[in-house]
Order: C-alpha cells, then sequence, then structure tokens
C-alpha cells in the first residue's frame, strides 16, 4: 500500500513537472514575441506615401452685369484663350447708337467752346457765359465715357491667359446676368498636397520636390509656394501647395499624383 502511494506521487510529481516545463515553455514564447515587437518600429504617416491632385492655377466664371440677347460666343468648350480676347457678346445695337450720339454731341460741343473763345476775346460774351459753354462740353465727354463703358459691360473678355472649362449658353439666349461660360489658367498648374503634422518642418517654401503621376508613368518637377501654418486639429494635417510649369501644356488639370520622397 505504501508503495503504491509512493508510485502515486512519483507520478503526480513528473506529470506536474511536465505541466510547469511546458508553462515556462510558452511564457518564455510569449516574452520573446513581446520583445520583437517592441523592437519593431511602429506604423506612421510617413510611411504612405502622399497623394496630391493637380488644379488650375486660376479659375473663372464669366457672365455679364446686364440683361440682354447673347447675340455671338466665339469660343468653345476646350478652346485655347488669351487674356484680352473677345469671348461672347450681348446685343449691342441700342448701345452703340447711344455711344455715337453722344460722339455727335461731344465734337458739336467742342466746336461751340472754340467759337465762344474767339468771342470771348472780342469781349462780345462774359467770361461766366464762356465757362458755362466749356462745362456742357466736359459734361457730355464725360456721358460719352459712360456710354461706353455700358457697351463694354455687353462684351466678355478672357482674363487671363487658358482655356475654356465649360460653356453653358449658346447664341439666342435670353441673358439675365447669368453665367455664360467657365475658363481656367492651366500654366502653370497647381499641386495641392494634405500632408501629416509630423512633416510640418519638412516642407520649404521654394524648394524643388518631384511628383508622380500614375496614369501617364512619368515624373515632374514642380517647386513649394505656399504652406499652411494652422494645422487642421481633426484630421491632424496642413495643406500644402506646389507650382508645376505647363508651358507646353503636356498636363491636364484633375490628374492625380503622388509626392516621391
Amino acid at each position: 500500500m505504501v508503495r503504491l502511494v509512493t508510485l502515486g506521487c512519483v507520478g503526480l510529481g513528473l506529470w506536474l513537472g511536465s505541466v510547469s516545463v511546458h508553462a515556462q515553455t510558452a511564457d518564455g514564447l510569449m516574452q520573446q514575441m513581446e520583445q520583437n515587437q517592441a523592437q519593431m518600429p511602429p506604423a506612421t504617416a510617413e510611411d504612405e506615401a502622399i497623394s496630391c491632385l493637380i488644379e488650375p492655377s486660376m479659375q473663372a466664371s464669366l457672365g455679364t452685369q446686364v440683361e440682354g440677347v447673347l447675340e455671338q460666343v466665339l469660343v468653345d468648350r476646350g478652346d485655347s484663350i488669351r487674356q484680352g480676347q473677345l469671348l461672347a457678346r450681348l446685343n449691342v445695337g441700342v448701345e452703340k447708337a447711344a455711344v455715337a450720339y453722344q460722339e455727335v454731341k461731344v465734337a458739336y460741343g467742342s466746336r461751340r467752346v472754340e467759337r465762344n473763345k474767339m468771342l470771348k476775346q472780342q469781349k462780345l460774351i462774359s467770361p461766366q457765359d464762356l465757362d458755362e459753354i466749356v462745362t456742357e462740353r466736359d459734361l457730355s465727354e464725360l456721358e460719352l465715357l459712360e456710354r461706353k463703358e455700358q457697351l463694354k459691360l455687353r462684351h466678355i473678355y478672357a482674363p487671363f491667359d487658358g482655356v475654356v472649362m465649360d460653356r453653358m449658353r449658346d447664341p439666342g439666349d435670353m441673358i439675365k446676368q447669368e453665367l455664360i461660360m467657365k475658363v481656367a489658367r492651366i500654366d502653370p498648374l497647381y499641386v495641392e498636397l494634405v500632408v501629416p503634422a509630423t512633416q510640418l518642418k519638412a516642407f520649404h517654401k521654394g524648394e524643388p520636390r518631384w511628383i508622380e503621376i500614375p496614369l501617364l508613368g512619368q515624373s515632374f518637377q514642380a517647386h513649394v509656394s505656399v504652406i499652411d501654418q494652422v494645422v487642421d486639429a481633426a484630421s491632424g494635417t496642413f495643406r500644402v501647395r506646389m507650382v508645376l510649369p505647363n508651358n507646353k501644356r503636356r498636363l491636364a488639370a484633375g490628374l492625380r499624383c503622388k509626392l516621391k520622397r
């Protein structure tokens, strides 16, 4: 009986020892895994490529301040435009006639002033009379300038070199202070980035940076022009703008890109 108890105790001891060894081995593996994980650098925003978007450097929605019938549209979507180029105009018959009428009044007023200057030299009219005649002539000239400005309001000119993005109206449409077309400047282009706040000191105004356009499989050099000094607290990011030359218009606005490191 004593022998059986002894054997049982020995067996139990061996089993407990085996369990203890296995437990120690498992604990060691867990500790080793934790150490390995602690040695691995944490994933940060810097490990991810910074995406960017290419946009026009300037956009404008063009219309008129006056009402009228759209008489002529000289450009269409996709056309290139030059600064000062006439793009469209409303009907101008009445305004042209008003300008012509006022030009005649100004010419008559100028002749009248010259005649009365001679009369004043001969002391046939008073200085006050001559002053009134000169004032009438001057007011006519100012009114002529006003009529010309009213005529100009019925014309739409390109505010800068660029392209027509969209055309919303056609000849014959009645325009009531509405948009007629949208234009954009694409030389240069702007590259807009949203960057993690941890990289706030990694950008410097004027420095060159390379961007990659996956759709084209090409890289281009741009220069940093604007760095926001206020970080968005919600997203932990700030914005950066770069200027991308496009004098040959090889690139189109709206393309997505990536900042090369």
